[in-house]
């Protein structure tokens, strides 16, 4: 196997920071995959919202591109024989949009694995969804909502009019329901992303802001906050873009390169699955169409096993400076 995988363009300017690969062989090496703990499925394209910071590009209009029956059960009975996975992450759009949905929850719950629900909030009170909140609270999903601040004016900017005040509903509904309450078994954990081409501020000092804020306003409490760097790449790459700032975004980037955050990306314990079946090192190479062999990619029926990925080297290009910048960028927030 070569020390570098090829690097594949992620549609970002060239020539603008020394390329990313090249900067991991010369500080670390290599970022391979030497665990499997975590599978995150993404479930379509398909939402309520269209955000300016979406990497998915998702929005109401993408109803066809959704995962069908058949791959959802083929994930079920890979993931069936793999036991080093704790994990399920559901991701989309909005994952709750799409039919399997429920049967994944219930499914992996009753493997009794951690299944996570990227939840966008307003969801809860979408038409058809009524019932939602108290469908996660009985199979105890942990629940990781997106709100990129606690003024309401900063995130209807970046998620639409009317979106925080959805939310607030959302966050209220999922309390009363015992979400987020210290030591109790309802996750209830909160996303923040930068409204601004910048890195997210510290996250235990931003958590202790959110906590405060959200308590003394609206008498909200969660769990925990994940403070998650705007990755440069599609709608967001787009939104830099058209503003002349996408350059200045990638410099930052670069400068803020972190070894120590490279050592803890999250596509070293994870895989990803798109709404196709097809399998990539994370979410953010699997909407570029970067594959995890550095080939064709490869999809669920044409695997036997998700341990086929494991010693593997992961896929990288230039956007993964986003994730090993300053304190490093992960699902579950800063890595370090």
């Amino acid at each position: 196997m070569s020390s570098i995988l090829p690097i594949i363009d992620a549609g970002l300017p060239t020539g603008i920071v020394e390329p990313f690969a090249s900067r991991v062989a010369r500080e670390i090496t290599t970022i391979s995959r030497n665990n499997l703990t975590t599978l995150q499925i993404n479930l379509g394209k398909l939402c309520n919202q269209t955000c300016t910071h979406c990497h998915v590009e998702a929005g109401p209009t993408k109803t066809a591109e959704n995962m069908t029956e058949e791959t959802a059960n083929r994930i079920c009975d890979l993931a069936d024989q793999c036991d080093s996975i704790r994990s399920i992450d559901l991701t989309g759009g909005a994952p709750e949009l799409n039919p399997n949905f429920r049967k994944l929850v219930q499914h992996f719950r009753e493997k009794s694995l951690n299944v996570i629900d990227r939840c966008n909030l307003t969801i809860l009170s979408e038409a058809g969804q009524e019932d939602l909140a108290e469908f996660l609270a009985s199979h105890q999903v942990e629940v990781v909502a997106s709100l990129p601040c606690y003024l309401e004016d900063n995130v209807d900017t970046q998620r639409g009019s009317g979106v925080f005040e959805r939310s607030i509903s959302g966050l209220k509904k999922l309390n009363d329901l015992g979400y987020g309450k210290n030591n109790g078994e309802l996750r209830l954990n909160l996303v923040f992303n930068p409204t601004g081409p910048a890195l997210p501020p510290n996250q235990q000092t931003l958590e202790k802001d959110y906590k405060r804020e959200l308590k003394k306003r609206y008498g909200i409490e969660f769990n925990r906050l994940y403070a998650i760097t705007n990755i440069p790449i599609k709608r967001y790459a787009t939104y830099l873009k058209k503003r002349g700032k996408l350059t200045d975004y990638l410099k930052m980037l670069e400068a803020a390169f972190n070894p120590l955050a490279a050592g803890e990306v999250m596509c070293r314990e994870m895989l990803s699955i798109s709404w196709e079946g097809h399998v990539f090192d994370c979410d953010f190479n699997q909407m570029l169409g970067m594959p995890a062999t550095g080939k064709q990619p490869p999809t669920v029926w044409n695997i036997k096993s998700f341990t086929d990925f494991l010693n593997q080297r992961i896929a990288v290009a230039d956007h993964c400076y986003g994730c090993t910048a300053g304190a490093g960028s992960s699902c579950g927030g800063a890595v370090t």
